[in-house]
């Protein structure tokens, strides 16, 4: 049965008066959205957030507002601050990366940026649980996208973050207690440097290998020798003996050079101003 003339005029109307309307709703969004990304260069997070709130309201499958809006709140997040608007900060931008890879499970810009702000809300305070959080999206993003020497590192740097944190603690109960106290750099008694070793040898070997991985990727990159300088030097504070430990600290120094010779060739090659 064929539906009568009008009837059919008039679901055309609607029709087209629905497109119409969604056509305007993208407009405003994508209007909203870039008011709100000036307003983010300006540094008014507050008025950059609501800008991007709208667009998304405008427009759901605008994934550009999304992401602005989960990088406003992140920028709003302080590490450290203990208090309730500031853990939600966090906690608003976590919600809306997830909310991204919902639709999208791989993109890379919220799977890094859930990564960054877990890792800023681990460090400070020490949280292993959300460092540990942190590093699984890291190695989310090896499996999509392998050959990025950044997730290497960041590994590597929360696997360091988590070693020296249980180094530092047991120097701090060994200065409780013992006659002799440990400076920073004396290595660990020879049961303690087993029990670090037992506990946390695991962590900075992988370490070691993500940072190794990293700079394979990318040569002069000093940051991760940076990082596998500190690696070593927590893998020497596990060693039996000192020959080892001396193996370890010297592997650590020549990193210590290269850093400073890619820094003095990279700075040799800027233009003079």
């Amino acid at each position: 049965m064929h539906p009568k003339p009008h009837i059919g005029f008039l679901l055309a109307v609607v029709l087209a008066s629905l497109a119409a309307s969604v056509g305007c709703d993208q407009l405003r969004a994508r209007d909203k959205l870039n008011k709100g990304v000036q307003a983010y260069k300006d540094g008014r997070y507050d008025l950059a957030i609501e800008d991007f709130k709208q667009a998304k309201e405008f427009d759901p499958t605008l994934t550009d507002a999304q992401l602005y809006l989960a990088t406003a709140y992140a920028s709003q997040f302080v590490p450290g601050l203990p208090s309730q608007d500031n853990v939600n900060n966090g906690q608003q931008a976590i919600n809306e990366f997830k909310e991204i890879l919902e639709k999208d499970p791989n993109n890379l810009s919220a799977i890094d940026g859930i990564g960054s702000i877990l890792y800023n809300m681990g460090a400070t305070p020490f949280d292993q649980s959300k460092l540990e959080e942190s590093k699984s999206y890291h190695m989310r993003h090896i499996q999509i996208k392998p050959d990025d020497p950044q997730p290497y590192h960041w590994i590597a740097v929360i696997d360091w973050s988590i070693a020296y944190h249980a180094n530092n603690e047991m120097r701090q109960t060994n200065n409780q207690t013992a006659k002799n106290r440990l400076t920073e750099d004396a290595p660990l008694p020879s049961a303690q440097a087993k029990e670090f070793a037992d506990k946390y040898g695991s962590i900075v070997d992988e370490g070691i290998q993500y940072s190794q991985k990293a700079i394979e990727l990318k040569p002069d990159f000093d940051d991760a020798m940076a990082y596998l300088n500190l690696l070593y030097r927590q893998k020497a504070d596990m060693e039996p003996t000192t020959e080892a430990r001396n193996a370890d600290e010297q592997l650590a120094q020549d990193l210590v050079e290269k850093v400073k010779a890619i820094k003095q060739k990279r700075e040799s090659q800027q233009p003079n101003s």
